[in-house]
């Protein structure tokens, strides 16, 4: 795989089922280099495999796309230019109608069960902000913690709210008549119907000290924003809501964080359930230690239990969670990992990744069949598993991608961020671009990964870099020693937390290494404290609570050990680790005279590498590829 091939990658949003059960629709976006932006549109896919998907729409850039109850029409998002509205289309065919037109663009939709009413959250703008000069705005002033997010921006003066809006109103008299259902200076997200259409449920926080906690609750409201109450109590990180078939219980995918309500490394993401009459506390349904739900997994309510994609050592299986609790079944297993699911009629559509694919569609009724193919006839560079142990006896996993050709190799030692994330089973585009190259990629799962038990994401709290450093050399030489490697052209790299721990073995490890590239990294814990949009809670989470202790976990004050060349990489943006952390460690490295340079991208923030502008992920590429055929 070359730079501009990903041009050739894409990426499934999660599917929805007609009420039949027959016909699947899925969003498919590719990066786009034309038009240096992406590509979005929906497909038809029948459930059966009886035929191959049609494309339904041409975008530019359509997405989230929903089946109204009674199977007769299409609810989606549609974006670019401009922020993503709400449009809708029939399913036996016909042009598309735009039904919202909100400034800031609006959320994923959910139709009410009459197949008239879609609920849907969109940001609401304090009035004379973000509709002319930035730069003329009045000042903002800030009273919280909680004021902005990487890749937002500011959030506090554009809060999320929960709207209403008729979509046959919208065909007739156009867009623009919604009814808003929240007020308040709160998020309200994740909404979904009551099965009686008489109640929405969603996620908001809205108590006393929201700004210095991730604390929020589930609520519930009449669709005209009457009747207003909370069912949990305030103990809870919630994330995805929904109501279960019977209408009596709200489902929830949360972490309980009642002990300390600003704590959230290294926590495991349960699924919980709670009753609309308020007449019980939460009841978690999985087990802590044993069960994390993947980022951004989207409870589904089937008919027997909750579908959600849960964490197992670098894949992710799906598991049905009986409603009253107890251990769940294992529906989609293996050397994988489910991204997104959909369910009807007793028929279950998931969206899988593995290592030839970003993602395809498999239906799952019993036995398993796949659906589409649109990853093509390429020949990904095969995913090598590696088990190890590190120098104390823990168990240590990765892969190793190997080039083409005998060699021996040159060899690079990729970390992810997190660092409660993992790699795994999955077309993974950096490590195929580097292994096109020709260089061997280690990537691996050392302590403070997720996937392997919450003990083991929380083993290097207050000592990070020494922990996950006996890990990571652990994997690396357990690669070197099956053969075909040169460890004599070692290199390191890795982002985020990667990047933290790419300066940290540069400065302690800098001998097995002949160079490094350490991007959009936290370098000095004390200013990221201060600056990053998480900062303020996640400093004291991950490297301890007494801040003495940060100078000598921080990489930059050990910047005096690196000899070795460093190519720091950066997104102009970046909240999540400001741009401060690369010039710190960029100053402190020039002003000894070790070989450094700064690569700086205008306009984007923490996740360019993954949703940057095409042009400028390949131009990423293109400079990573530049430093180790310098210096490998």
């Amino acid at each position: 795989m070359r730079p501009d091939d990903i041009v050739r990658l894409h990426s499934l949003g999660a599917p929805s089922l007609s009420p039949d059960g027959r016909t699947a629709v899925v969003a498919l976006t590719r990066p786009d280099l034309g038009t240096d932006d992406y590509r979005g549109a929906l497909w038809s896919v029948p459930a059966d495999g009886s035929a191959d998907p049609a494309r339904l729409t041409n975008g530019p850039l359509d997405s989230a796309p929903v089946f109204s109850p009674d199977g007769r029409r299409l609810a989606f998002l549609r974006g670019g230019p401009g922020p993503a509205q709400l449009y809708v289309m029939g399913t036996g065919g016909g042009e598309p109608w735009q039904v919202t037109d909100h400034p800031l663009g609006v959320g994923e939709p959910r139709w009410s069960p009459d197949s008239r009413r879609i609920a849907y959250s969109a940001r609401v703008p304090e009035e004379g902000r973000y509709a002319g000069d930035p730069g003329k705005e009045p000042p903002r002033r800030i009273t919280g913690l909680r004021y902005r997010y990487d890749g937002v921006g500011f959030t506090n003066d554009r809060r999320f709210h929960v709207f209403v809006a008729d979509a046959d109103r919208a065909r007739d008299e156009g867009p623009g008549t919604p009814v808003r259902v929240t007020h308040g200076d709160g998020d309200h997200r994740s909404v979904s119907w009551s099965p009686d259409g008489t109640l929405l449920a969603f996620e908001a926080a809205l108590h006393e000290g929201r700004d210095r906690d991730h604390t929020s609750d589930v609520w519930v409201c009449a669709p005209d924003g009457s009747g207003l109450r909370r069912l949990t109590g305030t103990g809870h990180m919630v994330e995805s809501v929904r109501f279960a078939p019977d209408g009596r219980t709200v489902c929830f995918t949360g972490v309980d964080i009642s002990e300390n309500s600003a704590w959230h490394v290294a926590r495991q993401l349960s699924l919980w359930s709670v009753p609309v009459d308020g007449s019980a506390p939460p009841l978690r349904l999985l087990a802590e230690e044993d069960h994390h739900i993947a980022p951004g997994g989207i409870p589904v309510p089937a008919d027997d239990g909750v579908l959600v994609p849960v964490e197992r050592r670098g894949s992710v299986e799906l598991v049905s969670v009986p409603y009253g609790g107890g251990e769940p079944a294992t529906l989609v297993s293996g050397p994988r990992q489910v991204q997104a699911a959909a369910y009807a009629a007793g028929t279950a559509v998931v969206t899988v990744a593995d290592g030839a694919s970003s993602g395809e569609l498999v239906r799952i009724d019993g036995g398993e069949r796949a659906l589409t193919g649109f990853a093509g006839d390429g020949s990904p560079r095969p995913l090598e598993e590696i088990t190890t142990t590190a120098p104390d006896g823990h168990p240590v996993h990765g892969w190793l991608v190997r080039p083409e050709g005998p060699g021996p190799h040159p060899v690079l030692l990729m970390i992810h961020g997190g660092p409660f994330r993992m790699y795994g089973w999955q077309l993974f585009d950096e490590a195929q671009v580097y292994a096109g190259a020709g260089y061997a990629v280690v990537m691996g799962n050392p302590r403070g990964s997720s996937g392997y038990g919450q003990a083991h994401g929380k083993a290097v709290v207050g000592d990070v870099g020494r922990v996950s450093a006996a890990d990571l050399l652990a994997l690396l030489d357990a690669a070197l020693a099956g053969g075909g490697l040169d460890a004599s052209r070692a290199g390191v790299l890795g982002g985020s937390h990667g990047g933290f721990m790419t300066t940290w073995l540069a400065a302690h490890h800098g001998d097995r290494f002949k160079a490094a590239i350490s991007e959009r990294a936290v370098n000095a814990i004390d200013s990221f404290h201060g600056t990053s949009d998480e900062g303020w809670a996640f400093a004291f989470d991950l490297y301890g609570a007494d801040p003495a202790g940060w100078r000598e976990q921080s990489p930059l004050t050990h910047a005096d050990k690196i000899g070795i060349p460093m190519l720091i990489i950066h997104a102009e943006q970046d909240w999540r680790c400001p741009l401060e952390q690369a010039q710190r460690l960029f100053v402190a490295l020039r002003l000894r005279g070790v070989e450094t340079e700064m690569l700086l991208f205008p306009g984007e923030g923490h996740e360019m590498s993954r949703s940057g502008l095409p042009s400028h992920r390949v131009a990423r590429f293109e400079a990573i590829l530049d430093w180790w055929s310098r210096h490998l």
